[in-house]
């Protein structure tokens, strides 16, 4: 009986050392990159201007009077669609609409929708090459947003200042993920000109993440952690645990009801 049960107890230990080894092996990030020498090449990924994005377009040039016009005027709101007044001056922002365009002064209507934003710098500057000689066109995203959901410390959307993040930045912007996430299979959800999506997995246990052109995202993007075996098992059992106890607390409560109108009966039958 003794050897019996120092056998299942070495079976469960060994058991448990396989478990353990084989999530060690899934936790760390960017397996194989041995040397701290090794050059990755790293895919720079611009933004591209999408419908309902939110832009600071800015001309400048030598002499300010001639660029004025081309300009938005200056409003003293705090930001686009507050009513609260702001000390700080501040340009208005052009709104993509849904065919892509924006309304420039002077020139009208510019369609930049689905451009690199220096794809749309050099657009505006040729379209104002009959106003201006060599004018500098500034543009900023307003509303650069990434959303991070899932097997994450601090799940959320994020406002993005710089518009230049990496998906590593953005994880740890969101506090890294959790011990339940899975770093071999992270989907991206991106969106495309004409409202498509696309859906990108990637594997952030590799060293290829580093040179994919998925490494810098962009404005909307949604990254979505899954979470893994041991995570689902636990939300499984404990779901189980609780319709379990749901279910005996009914018939336990329909066993006192049926006991009660059984006992109500004999009092008649007496």
């Amino acid at each position: 009986m003794k050897s019996i049960l120092n056998k299942t107890i070495l079976s469960f230990i060994a058991i448990f050392l396989l478990c353990s080894c084989s999530m060690s092996k899934k936790i760390p990030y960017f397996k194989g990159l041995e040397s701290s020498n090794e050059e990755i090449p790293v895919v720079q990924n611009e933004p591209i201007i999408h419908n309902d994005d939110m832009l600071s377009i800015v001309v400048s040039a030598t002499d300010p009077l001639t660029v004025a016009p081309f300009n938005l005027p200056i409003i003293s709101y705090s930001s686009p669609g507050e009513e609260k007044l702001s000390t700080t001056p501040t340009m208005q922002p052009y709104v993509v609409d849904v065919n892509g365009e924006i309304n420039f002064p002077i020139i009208g209507k510019i369609k930049i929708g689905g451009l690199k934003k220096s794809e749309a710098v050099t657009l505006i500057k040729e379209k104002l090459q009959p106003y201006l000689k060599d004018p500098i066109i500034t543009i900023q995203f307003l509303n650069y947003k990434i959303t991070i959901l899932g097997e994450v410390q601090k799940p959320g959307t994020y406002t993005i200042s710089n518009e230049h993040i990496s998906i590593l930045q953005a994880l740890g912007i969101a506090g890294d993920l959790t011990i339940y996430g899975r770093r071999d299979n992270v989907l991206l959800i991106r969106e495309k000109e004409g409202g498509k999506k696309e859906y990108i997995r990637i594997d952030l246990t590799q060293t290829n993440v580093l040179s994919s052109p998925f490494y810098y995202l962009q404005q909307n993007d949604v990254i979505y952690v899954e979470p893994n075996k041991t995570r689902i098992n636990t939300v499984i059992s404990a779901a189980a645990s609780t319709n379990a106890a749901i279910y005996l607390s009914s018939i336990s409560s329909l066993a006192s009801v049926a006991t009660t109108i059984v006992a109500v009966l004999n009092m008649r039958r007496k």
